[in-house]
């Protein structure tokens, strides 16, 4: 058994090597992209936001939408119902908007997701003169300058889309927020200069020539995951996608153990069903840290209880906790650079994003071993089974 962990630990020990390298990578990336002019590149842009229901902030994030330090650009906010309780308040933010803003009511979806058939109906109706897309969450919260960074990659043809992610500061004490929080953290840097990239929905350009010659309206009609599908479409016209670390989003949080798991469960789910690639590789991944990390602290109480020397087996663990924290450490730094507003917050809860990421990957596994007992998903109080990439059962909402 001391064997085993031996080679584990080997193994466990070049990936952590590996990792932090690719953290130090994506770090000078995002000090280059942050130095980077964005231009005068500023086509007609259309941002569209769907909603559904009350969530932490709503108000202020979607007024964050209507802020840019930009013209030429209107938002359109999309929800299935005119009875959804953030009608009201969209129409609140409307009202006060110093840029033209639009409520769609897109009805309720046949067989895809809420969210998918909100976007879908929104482009249908779109009006002519947008040249580019841009789909936000009404969970982020981003800066004035997030809307013309976003878009200014486009000026380059080869370009197929652009892309961001969501950076989670927690609300309040309770610890589901935080685990949350530092679940969600190593997704931030899975996105690279150079690397396979994938399309992140609460922060996605594309110029909607490219959109509509693809055919992302069609893997839409039977998807739950806007993002992926959109992901797949570029894939298929082999059109890259361009990870814009600058526009990092806020997305401040406040939930319960409940919120904690149904978010991260279906956040897995998902990725089997739509990448699964992805997930086979960060499934093996965390399996390898959790069985060496256990069976290391194992092997050292089963030593220390028989009288034998145990250090060396302790000192291999203990190298691998500091080597996650290290890599979470190189995170944290590149988010407060990109993040200046935010900082105070994310300094006050760096030890989250840093000695949480510890315990993380026990929480990960035990997402990935749901995600292989059922396709049962729940997004907002709707149900949905994901039969397939290309099929989706509406249970009920």
């Amino acid at each position: 058994m001391e064997n085993l962990f031996y080679f584990l630990a080997i193994v466990q020990l070049a990936v952590s090597a590996y990792l932090i390298w690719q953290g130090a990578q994506w770090l000078a990336y995002a000090r280059r992209r942050m130095r980077t002019d964005p231009g005068f590149h500023a086509p007609c842009v259309a941002v569209l936001c769907p909603c559904k229901g009350v969530e932490t902030g709503l108000e202020r994030n979607l007024v964050s939408l209507t802020e840019f330090n930009r013209q030429n650009y209107e938002v359109f906010f999309i929800v299935a119902s005119e009875s959804d309780p953030a009608a009201v308040i969209i129409k609140r933010v409307i009202s006060g908007s110093r840029v033209k803003a639009h409520l769609i009511v897109a009805g309720q979806p046949q067989e895809c997701g809420e969210k998918v058939n909100n976007l879908r109906v929104a482009v249908e109706e779109l009006p002519g003169g947008f040249e580019v897309l841009v789909f936000a969450d009404s969970d982020g919260h981003p800066g004035k300058a997030w809307l013309q960074r976003l878009t200014a990659p486009l000026d380059n043809q080869r370009i197929g889309a652009t892309t961001t992610m969501r950076w989670i500061i927690a609300n309040g004490n309770n610890l589901a927020s935080k685990l949350l929080a530092a679940w969600n953290a190593p997704i931030v840097t899975m996105l690279s200069e150079k690397g396979k990239n994938f399309c992140w929905g609460g922060g996605t350009a594309i110029r909607r020539s490219v959109f509509e010659s693809i055919g992302v309206l069609d893997e839409w009609r039977t998807s739950v995951s806007d993002d992926y599908s959109l992901t797949h479409a570029l894939e298929r016209a082999r059109l890259p996608i361009f990870f814009v670390p600058e526009c990092l989003t806020v997305s401040f949080v406040d939930t319960d153990m409940s919120g904690l798991l149904e978010f991260t469960n279906r956040q897995i789910l998902i990725t089997r069903v739509y990448a699964p690639n992805i997930w086979r590789a960060a499934a093996l991944t965390h399996l390898l840290y959790c069985v060496t990390v256990v069976l290391g602290l194992g092997l050292t109480f089963v030593e220390l209880l028989n009288e034998r020397p145990a250090l060396h087996i302790a000192m291999l663990a203990f190298l691998i906790l500091l080597l996650s924290a290290i890599r979470a450490s190189l995170r944290v730094a590149a988010v407060t650079e990109i993040l200046p507003a935010s900082k105070a917050q994310i300094m006050n809860q760096a030890w989250v994003n840093i000695a949480l990421p510890a315990a993380i990957p026990f929480l990960y596994l035990f997402n990935f071993a749901h995600s292989l007992m059922t396709r049962k998903i729940r997004w907002r109080n709707a149900h949905y089974e994901l039969i397939s990439a290309n099929q989706t059962r509406i249970i009920g909402g």
